[in-house]
C-alpha cells in the first residue's frame, strides 16, 4: 500500500467533518484517542456534535461558501450525512480540497438512480427499478410488475423519509404534483435485513465488519444483532458483495451496505458513504470501532481490526415517546447489568432518535433483553427501581 494519500500533519487539523449529528460527536470521541481534533461544521450550535466540545463553525452543508472557509482549517473533509449538494462537492474539488468520500462515491448514496444503474450493470443483485415522473409512468410500472410499488425519492431520502408503498398508482398523486421525478422498483417480499460495513482506504485496502442482522420501524434502524445469524456460504456472499460495491463506488472512510434477504436471494437496498447506525455496536462490540476506522481510512492510516469482543453483540436504538429528557431516566437505564448507554444530547420528542444501548454476552437473546429494557427504562415505557 503507497502511503501517498496519506495525510501530512501540519497546522490545520488533519481532519474536518462536515454534519455536526450524533455520527459526528461519535467520530470525535473516537479521535480524541488518535490524539485528533476533529472540528466540524454544524448548522446550528445545539448540534450533537457541538455539544460534545468539538471545536465547531456554523453554516450549511448547502453553502459553498461555509465549505470553502470550513475547508482552508481542514486538510481533508469527511462527512456525517450526504446532503452537501454534489455541484458544491466538485467545485471544492476543481478547488484541490480533499474529500474523503470523494465526490463520484457521495454520488451513490446521493443519487438512488446513479447507485441503481451503475452497480446493477455490474451485476450487483438489485431491485427492478425505473425512473417514473407521473402517475401514469408508475401505473405503466405497476400494471407491469404487479402492485404493490415501492416508489422512492432519488435524492434527498434517509432513515425511511423519501420512501413510499403504494397499492394503487392514485395514491402517488400529490407526490407528483411536485414535478419531481422518483424511482419505481418491485416491492421485494423481505425475510431479514442485513447490514455489513466495510472500511476502504484511498488506495484500495479494506476491512470487513461481521455482518449484523438489523431491525427497521416505520423505515428506521431500531435494533442489531452482531454477528447475523445465517448459513455460511451466504455470509460469504453477502462479504463478496460488499467488497465488489466497495471497490465499485471508489469509497474511502466507512461504506455501510443495506441488503434485503428475500426468498433466498440477497439483494441490495441502499448504501450510504459514512459511519452508519447499523455499525454503533462496533464501539464496544469490536476490536476497532466504525468512528476510529473510519478516521484510519480517511487518513490513510493501516486499518484496525475488526472481530467481535463476545459471541452475540446487540445495540438497540432509544427512541423518545414524550417530552420527557432522556437524562431524567438514565440512573434506572445504567442499573441493568453490562449494558452501554449513549445519549446524543437531542432534545427530546416522540420518534426522535435520542441514543442507543449496546450489550455483549453469550446469548443474542439475553443480550437484547437487557439492551431493550434499558431503553426503555430512558425513555419511560418501563419503570424499575433503583437497587
Amino acid at each position: 500500500m503507497s502511503e501517498a494519500a496519506a495525510i501530512p500533519l501540519d497546522a490545520r487539523a488533519p481532519v474536518g467533518m462536515v454534519g455536526g449529528g450524533q455520527l459526528a460527536r461519535m467520530t470525535y470521541q473516537a479521535g480524541i484517542a488518535l490524539g485528533l481534533t476533529l472540528p466540524v461544521l454544524a448548522e446550528h450550535p445545539d448540534d450533537s456534535a457541538a455539544l460534545s466540545g468539538a471545536a465547531t463553525s456554523i453554516g450549511s452543508p448547502g453553502s459553498l461558501e461555509a465549505l470553502r472557509a470550513f475547508a482552508r482549517e481542514c486538510q481533508v473533509l469527511t462527512f456525517d450525512h450526504e446532503l452537501v449538494p454534489p455541484a458544491h462537492l466538485a467545485a471544492l474539488e476543481a478547488e484541490g480540497v480533499v474529500l474523503r468520500p470523494g465526490a463520484r462515491a457521495m454520488r451513490f448514496a446521493q443519487d438512488k438512480a446513479h447507485q441503481r444503474e451503475v452497480l446493477g450493470a455490474l451485476g450487483i443483485p438489485v431491485p427492478f427499478n425505473r425512473r417514473v415522473a407521473s402517475v401514469d409512468e408508475l401505473a405503466m410500472f405497476g400494471d407491469e410488475l404487479g402492485w404493490p410499488c415501492v416508489v422512492k425519492a432519488i435524492t434527498g431520502g434517509y432513515d425511511g423519509r423519501g420512501v413510499w408503498i403504494f397499492d394503487d398508482p392514485r395514491q402517488a398523486s400529490e407526490l407528483f404534483a411536485s414535478g419531481r421525478e422518483f424511482l419505481a422498483e418491485a416491492f421485494v417480499p423481505i425475510d431479514r435485513e442485513i447490514a455489513v460495513l466495510v472500511a476502504r482506504r484511498p488506495g484500495g485496502e479494506t476491512v470487513l465488519y461481521p455482518a449484523v442482522e438489523t431491525v427497521q420501524v416505520d423505515g428506521m434502524f431500531r435494533e442489531s444483532v452482531a454477528p447475523a445469524p445465517m448459513a455460511n456460504d451466504l455470509r460469504v456472499q453477502v462479504g463478496e458483495l460488499a467488497q465488489r460495491i466497495a471497490e465499485a463506488t471508489d469509497a474511502t472512510g466507512i461504506l455501510a451496505i443495506e441488503f434485503f434477504l428475500a426468498e433466498g436471494r440477497v439483494v441490495l437496498n441502499e448504501v450510504a458513504t459514512r459511519p452508519h447506525n447499523s455499525g454503533h455496536y462496533t464501539i464496544e462490540g469490536a476490536v476497532t470501532s466504525q468512528f476510529e476506522n473510519h478516521l484510519r481510512a480517511v487518513l490513510d492510516w493501516p486499518l484496525g481490526e475488526t472481530w467481535l469482543y463476545a459471541p452475540a453483540v446487540v445495540t438497540v436504538n432509544v427512541v423518545g415517546v414524550s417530552e420527557t429528557d432522556p437524562r431524567a431516566n438514565l440512573r434506572k437505564a445504567l442499573a441493568v447489568p453490562g449494558v452501554h448507554v449513549h445519549l446524543y444530547g437531542k432534545g427530546p420528542r416522540p420518534g426522535r432518535k435520542l441514543g442507543h444501548v449496546t450489550a455483549l454476552g453469550d446469548d443474542p437473546g439475553e443480550a437484547r433483553e437487557r439492551a431493550v429494557r434499558a431503553a426503555r427504562l430512558i425513555t419511560g415505557e418501563e419503570t424499575g427501581g433503583l437497587p
